[in-house]
């Protein structure tokens, strides 16, 4: 069987994976390349988190992520440094109930979390600034995946398994059954089956299915520069957090890049094809100003990178890993919704599945799911 793949970020880079490992014949296919500056999964970093309140299918997804995580980086060898281990640090006011939620989720499938008080934070993190907190949650197994390099080396391992990947962007589809794809410069792809994990383009490749269903977002980080020398704010000593009553997270300074700051709310529309990716000044200010309260010695820090990533939005945020209603041999798998990129393992590993078997989605995971009107629901 020949599976065709459109889009090598870290959902299609995953599900080819698992698509090879099954012995099916696979076609990787991206318009810009594996984890490019327009995708979702460009940029240097990303959290890999278990936490996700209440929602168990999502904290359980993530473990079997982070094992195959780790197992990609045993194959690279350490020195790819895609994994970096330095526990993720859950900010919210004492009582938060998102947070508790959180912590019996995590103890009720057996993951390790330790719920830290004021004096543990102080101790164990003197340069945080949380004297308002009663309190916080720490995932010591969680951390970060450096995304764009991960999926890059992901993709050479691929190829080196005998997936072929091509560069070139997809034509807009005919109606009725599909048995080929055209690509730029008159190529034509045929497969058996085609799984479009394009991310923010999937609203542009089935615009009557998906417009309104799945909405591109500008999102703004920006890294601050960390002081010479002895650097307190390396993964060896600062964790990755999340603030979610502040919308923001971040991630130590790994690779020398500077410490990390996001903003987690729902940004302006983007076009991924041809918007600017200048980073927002008040988006800017907004990193600053959270990042000079909670380390204030990086209050007067420069900003030594700024980018503008994306998300590709869901109504609810739950991903989309579906069969084409009109087509039987097209499945959609996307939606990343900004908290995605660690689940790509899992993602692939259960579209693999649909694709292989012709089994039904998982009802969250279904298009029927998917409303037209945002409702966030999965932080």
């Amino acid at each position: 069987m020949h599976v065709a793949v459109i889009g090598a970020g870290v959902f299609g880079a995953w599900t080819a994976h698992h698509l090879r490992a099954a012995g099916a014949r696979v076609s990787l296919v991206d318009a810009y390349g594996p984890a490019n500056p327009r995708a979702s999964s460009g940029d240097h970093s990303r959290i890999l988190r278990c936490g996700y309140g209440p929602d168990d299918i999502y904290t359980r997804m993530a473990w079997r992520s982070l094992q195959q995580w780790g197992e990609l980086q045993r194959r690279l060898g350490r020195e790819s440094g895609i994994w970096h281990r330095c526990g993720v640090l859950w900010l919210a006011p004492e009582g938060d109930p998102y947070t508790a939620a959180t912590r019996m989720t995590l103890e009720g499938a057996g993951l390790p979390v330790e719920a830290l008080t004021p004096d543990d934070l102080r101790s164990r993190f003197p340069h945080l600034d949380a004297r308002d907190l009663g309190g916080a949650l720490f995932e010591p197994q969680c951390g970060v995946l450096t995304a764009e390099r991960a999926v890059f080396l992901l993709v050479e391992q691929l190829e080196q398994a005998g997936v072929q990947y091509i560069r070139g962007r997809v034509k807009p589809l005919a109606a009725g059954p599909i048995r080929a794809i055209r690509l730029d410069e008159g190529r034509v792809l045929e497969a058996d089956r085609f799984v479009f994990a394009c991310g923010a383009w999937l609203p542009r490749v089935f615009p009557a299915l998906l417009e309104g269903r799945i909405r591109p977002t500008r999102q703004t980080v920006a890294y601050f520069g960390t002081p010479s020398g002895s650097n307190p704010f390396g993964p060896a000593r600062t964790p990755a957090w999340v603030d979610f009553q502040a919308g923001v997270y971040g991630v130590p300074d790994i690779d020398d890049r500077g410490l990390k700051v996001g903003i987690d709310e729902h940004g302006p529309p983007i076009d991924p094809d041809s918007d600017d990716r200048v980073a927002d000044a008040a988006a800017l200010s907004r990193a600053r100003a959270w990042l000079a309260q909670r380390f204030p010695a990086m209050a007067n820090a420069p900003i030594v990178e700024a980018r503008v990533c994306q998300y590709e939005n869901t109504s609810n945020g739950d991903f989309l890993i579906d069969r084409h209603p009109d087509h039987d041999n097209v499945w959609i798998v996307g939606g990343g919704s900004g908290h995605g990129f660690k689940h790509g393992p899992a993602v692939g590993e259960d579209a693999a599945r649909l694709v292989l078997s012709g089994a039904e989605a998982q009802p969250r995971f279904s298009l029927t799911n998917k409303a037209m009107e945002a409702r966030r629901t999965v932080y």
